[in-house]
C-alpha cells in the first residue's frame, strides 16, 4: 500500500514537472513541429511582457475547459496586459489534423485575443513535460515566470481562482 502511495505520488510530480516560480525554457512550434493557425512560428518568449494564460488542451478532452473558455473569453481583459494562447495537442487524438486545423482558424476568427497554436508533435508536452491526454492550464507573470498550473477539468472554484489571478496581475 505504501509503495502504490508513493508511486502514485511520483508519477504526479512528474506528470507536471514545471513549478510555480519557474521560467520554463525556450520553445518553438515551427515546420513539422507545429504553428499557429496562419502558419507562422510560435515561441514561448512570446508569453513574457503581459499576464499570459496557456491552455495547452488534447482536444478530446475540450469538455474540460470548454465553459472556461467561454468565460475567458467575456472578460475582455486589456490585451496590452494580458494575452492568452490555446495550444492543441494534435497527436493526443484521433481525430484527423485537417478537421481540427479548420475548427481551429474558425475559432481564430471568433475570438481574435486569443492566439490558437498547434503542437503537431507534443513537442511542447515534451519540452515542459506536461500531462499528455488532458488540459493543463498555466499564467505565466510578466518576466514568463509561472505563477500558477493545473491539470484537468476547470471547476468552478478553479475558475474562480484563475479569474481572480489574472485581475490582480493586469491591475
Amino acid at each position: 500500500m505504501k509503495k502504490t502511495i508513493i508511486t502514485i505520488l511520483i508519477s504526479t510530480v512528474v506528470a507536471f514537472a514545471l513549478n510555480v516560480g519557474e521560467t520554463p525554457k525556450e520553445v518553438t512550434l515551427s515546420g513539422e513541429n507545429g504553428s499557429c493557425v496562419d502558419g507562422s512560428a510560435w515561441n514561448s518568449t512570446m508569453l513574457k511582457g503581459k499576464t499570459s494564460l496557456l491552455l495547452y488542451v488534447d482536444p478530446d478532452k475540450k469538455d474540460d475547459t470548454e465553459i472556461f473558455v467561454e468565460r475567458l473569453n467575456g472578460k475582455n481583459y486589456p490585451t496590452d496586459k494580458f494575452s492568452s494562447i490555446a495550444i492543441i495537442n494534435l497527436k493526443a487524438t484521433w481525430l484527423p489534423n485537417f478537421a481540427i486545423g479548420k475548427k481551429l482558424k474558425e475559432k481564430q476568427e471568433n475570438f481574435p485575443n486569443t492566439l490558437y497554436v498547434k503542437d503537431k508533435t507534443k513537442h511542447l508536452l515534451k519540452a515542459w513535460n506536461l500531462a499528455d491526454d488532458s488540459a493543463n492550464v498555466l499564467i505565466f507573470d510578466k518576466e514568463g515566470k509561472v505563477i500558477y498550473t493545473h491539470v484537468g477539468a476547470i471547476t468552478e472554484a478553479e475558475m474562480k481562482k484563475i479569474f481572480s489571478i489574472i485581475e490582480i496581475q493586469i491591475k
